[in-house]
């Protein structure tokens, strides 16, 4: 990113999205400045066993798996991203927040209904 460009980028959206009844996340849009640490959380009413998976997806691209089975790390995911917990609440943390972190994030679980 060109230096002039990103000395004026000082807060970046991240949103967070689920499209179940059987989850409750939050928050579901945070704002925040570059350099903060930030928590999206989900709890899930059905169970999960470890089948839960991250996503990040950027405009214009698909998403992009970052944790599988909880807290495994994806090839490729940042390593200021975490992902903890267990059933039902998982948390996925970014621990000083960047630019490039910004886009929507997905929690993804397979569970039998």
């Amino acid at each position: 990113m060109d230096m002039s460009v990103k000395s004026h980028i000082k807060h970046i959206l991240i949103m967070f999205f689920y499209a179940s009844p059987s989850v409750t996340q939050s928050p579901a849009f945070k704002a925040v400045s570059l350099g903060q640490t930030v928590s999206l959380s989900c709890t899930a009413s059905k169970g999960v066993d470890d089948d839960l998976s991250w996503y990040l997806q950027k405009p214009g691209q698909p998403p992009k798996l970052l944790f599988y089975k909880i807290s495994s790390r994806q090839s490729g995911t940042p390593s200021h991203f975490s992902s903890s917990g267990s059933e039902p609440d998982f948390t996925l943390t970014i621990s000083g927040v960047q630019a490039d972190d910004a886009g929507v994030y997905y929690y993804h679980n397979s569970f039998d209904l």
